[in-house]
């Protein structure tokens, strides 16, 4: 074999330095499974995607012309000196599925196309071709609800209060309230007596205020077009599709809506025809309505050859779901309802049906939402991409995935500036024996808690029977910590994200969703320690405290405080470049000038939160200081963007901001995601720290480590969707090992 084809069989990075990686220079062997491991923060995201990943996108989008590459994602050049021999990237992130109402489990992984062949072909009577049975064509949806399932109407009462006068602000929306614009073509439109109750309004009146149109109404200079509320509403609102409203909007959009199941197709999103065809007595919205193995057996009971031949293909399909844990989905499933870990899964099945090779495939933690029990699938899935001949990149903290590796790349030492190196790269056996932090850990596991506490009263949860849950009725203890296990699927979601908040809804809630991620959000501004810190630079320096702010008077006034600058270049690749004049510091030269012990408020916010708590004495900023540094954040800088800030960062970074609250109830959703084995102790101690100071902690979480850390445990099952939804088990851990029923109790 040449030298040259020899140097081809790895890729080959030179010198990457994106965020904190320290010059790294790496060769990672392909057609290989290779894991990267290391601390939070210590740079694996860095290396594997904000770099390989990154460059590989950015290279295989270069060969498309420059018109498509306007309509492409756009990746900046990574700070790296060079990658050699990359192949064609897939990214498997954990970006939860969106996609609106109107994408579901069989629309996103393509599945429902062959579903919809089969009704074609074989359903009686037939409704027409395929796109016939598709709830996303004007030729099969439901006329009344356009496939969506539900209607929403506008609820009068809550948008008008007929008590008050147009003056008085009888209009309640924000956008219709008295001096907003659109209240101004009500007021000043001459039609009504802006004094008088609307309760007051004879018919004509209220009949003028609601459905009025076709007027011509003169504002000033500006003639406008009169139109009632309700039109107005409507046109505003609902006639948009919801998921592409902001965050923001959907709230106001809820409040003054009602939702309902469509009253002509019951919620089957399809028109009378192709609801009207059936198989085996099935139509197609109740075959995707079934659990994936229901759904299975339905298409084993085909008996025409070119049915069996559809179905057969179908139910190859199918069954990559089973394998990876899914089985309990069923096509129809919305996949806005998807959790981060079941999004990650599904759109590996996407990419398991091809039989592309030599494909170079990344992904980000894919034992997230697994119970030790559905991990084994999951290395399963990933030996099938590897044997079919691609590369495999995982950036992964569980040690059932870690050992399945070909090769592991371990980064550190430690997190933020203490990291950023390659500290081992070998097999799994010799990572074992490694003086890292991944090796000491490996091995370690904390014991099952032998005396726990004891609770100070109870919460109900009463006759719980949402999704699959079986007419559940727990009660979780207060002033201590209760873990909620069991596999993907059996319920622990419906019954405490859904169940519980909605019955206990004063609970503090911290979840997987993203922290607000907009490109001036920092830690500093999240936690609320920037307006602390601006005032100790003014009362330093007897100046305005808003000169402080890059979001106001102290801005750059040529990046406006956002120390980039974004260049548009319409079908090519935008720009973006370092702000030429404050030098990426954000802030106008004369604030930089200003000091408080020797540093200006860019260097402060240039600062780590370790770097910061050894700098500030203010009291109020030094204890979100300590909490960030006791929830492992202390690598995060103060000024850092919050869209660079991982889902389990951003999960810790809301718990810095709780951990000083006392009595409250505590929901956490899978804390340990994004957690090196090294962080669980830390973890469980602020966990105690929380229920020591009179807190009551509820968390959902797979990790044993915590579930053998549990005061009381809570298990569901036995399986997902149908086949659980039932309590095996409540109880102090030690006891869970004789709970014969519970898959957990095999693992603990």
């Amino acid at each position: 074999m040449s030298q040259n084809s020899t140097q081809r069989q790895y890729i080959e990075v030179h010198g990457a330095r994106e965020n904190n990686l320290q010059d790294v220079s790496i060769k990672i062997p392909k057609g290989q499974i290779t894991v990267f491991t290391g601390v939070s923060g210590s740079g694996k995201s860095s290396l594997v995607f904000d770099t390989i990943a990154a460059e590989a996108q950015r290279q295989l989008n270069e060969t498309f012309t420059a018109f498509v590459q306007g309509f492409l994602p756009h990746y900046g050049q990574p700070d790296v000196d060079r990658i050699e021999h990359l192949n064609a990237p897939i990214i498997i992130d954990q970006k939860r599925v969106g996609g609106g109402a109107r994408s579901t489990a069989g629309t996103y992984t393509d599945i429902a196309a062959p579903l919809r062949l089969l009704f074609s072909r074989f359903g009686q009577p037939s409704a027409g071709p395929g796109f016939h049975y598709s709830f996303n064509t004007p030729q099969g949806m439901c006329s009344e609800c356009e496939g969506i399932g539900r209607t929403t109407q506008l609820d009068l009462d809550r948008l008008l209060d007929r008590r008050l006068s147009l003056n008085g602000g009888a209009m309640l929306h924000p956008e219709f309230k008295v001096g907003k614009w659109v209240w101004k073509i009500y007021a000043l439109s001459g039609l009504f007596d802006n004094d008088k109750p609307v309760q007051d309004y004879t018919d004509e009146e209220l009949h003028q205020l609601l459905y009025g149109r076709d007027l011509k109404v003169s504002l000033g200079e500006i003639n406008m077009t009169y139109e009632g509320l309700i039109e107005r509403f409507t046109r505003m609102y609902l006639s948009k599709d919801a998921a592409a409203m902001s965050e923001r909007n959907r709230k106001v959009f809820e409040e003054f809506t009602t939702s309902q199941i469509c009253p002509l197709c019951h919620g089957a999103r399809l028109n009378a025809a192709a609801l009207d065809s059936r198989i085996d007595g099935l139509n197609i919205a109740e075959a995707s309505n079934l659990e994936i193995g229901a759904l299975i057996a339905f298409l084993g009971r085909m008996t025409d050859p070119l049915a069996v031949r559809v179905a057969a293909r179908l139910t190859e399909r199918l069954q990559h779901l089973v394998d990876i844990g899914l089985g309990y989905l069923s096509l129809g499933r919305e996949t806005a309802t998807l959790s981060g870990g079941e999004s990650q899964r599904l759109k590996m099945i996407r990419h398991l049906g091809n039989s592309l090779t030599e494909m170079l495939y990344i992904l980000d933690e894919p034992s997230v939402g697994l119970h030790a029990r559905d991990v084994a699938r999951l290395t399963g899935l990933l030996f099938k991409l590897r044997d079919k001949g691609n590369t495999v990149l995982v950036v992964e903290h569980d040690p059932d995935v870690i050992a399945v590796a070909d090769h592991v790349v371990d980064i550190g030492p430690g997190a933020g500036t203490h990291g950023g190196r390659v500290i081992f790269e070998g097999s799994y056996a010799d990572l074992q024996h490694a003086d890292t932090l991944t090796g000491k850990f490996l091995s370690q596991h904390l014991p099952i808690k032998e005396k726990v506490r004891k609770a100070t009263g109870h919460l109900t949860v009463k006759n719980a029977s949402l999704h699959n849950l079986k007419n559940v009725t727990v009660d979780i203890p207060t002033g201590v910590l209760t873990v909620v296990t069991g596999v993907a699927g059996s319920g622990k979601s419906s019954l405490i994200n859904d169940v519980f908040l909605a019955q206990h809804p004063g609970s503090i809630v911290i979840d997987q969703s993203r922290v607000t991620a907009n490109s001036r959000s920092a830690p500093a501004t999240y936690t609320g320690i920037m307006d602390d810190i601006r005032k100790a630079f003014a009362k330093a320096n007897g100046v305005s405290a808003s000169l402080f702010s890059f979001n106001s008077e102290g801005s750059c006034p040529e990046c406006n405080g956002l120390g980039v600058i974004y260049t548009d270049l319409a079908f090519m690749e935008g720009m973006t470049s370092v702000c030429e004049v404050c030098g990426g510091k954000r802030f106008k030269e004369e604030v930089l000038a200003y000091h408080l012990r020797e540093k200006s408020i860019a260097d402060v916010l240039d600062m780590t939160a370790e770097g910061a708590l050894a700098f500030f004495t203010e009291k109020k900023v030094r204890a979100v200081l300590q909490a960030m540094n006791d929830v492992g954040l202390g690598y995060l800088k103060l000024g850092q963007p919050l869209s660079t800030v991982s889902g389990g960062e951003g999960q810790r970074l809301k718990l810095a901001t709780e951990l000083h609250k006392k009595g409250s109830v505590y929901v956490m959703d899978e804390p340990t995601t994004g957690l090196h084995l090294s962080d669980i102790g830390m973890l469980m101690r602020l966990i105690d720290r929380l229920v020591e100071g009179g807190n009551t902690v509820l968390l959902i979480e797979h990790h044993l480590d915590v579930i053998r850390q549990a005061d009381w445990i809570i298990d569901l099952g036995p399986e997902g969707g149908s086949a659980g939804g039932e309590v095996l088990y409540e109880g102090p851990p030690q006891s869970l090992k004789d709970c014969v029923r519970s898959l957990t109790a095999q693992f603990l």
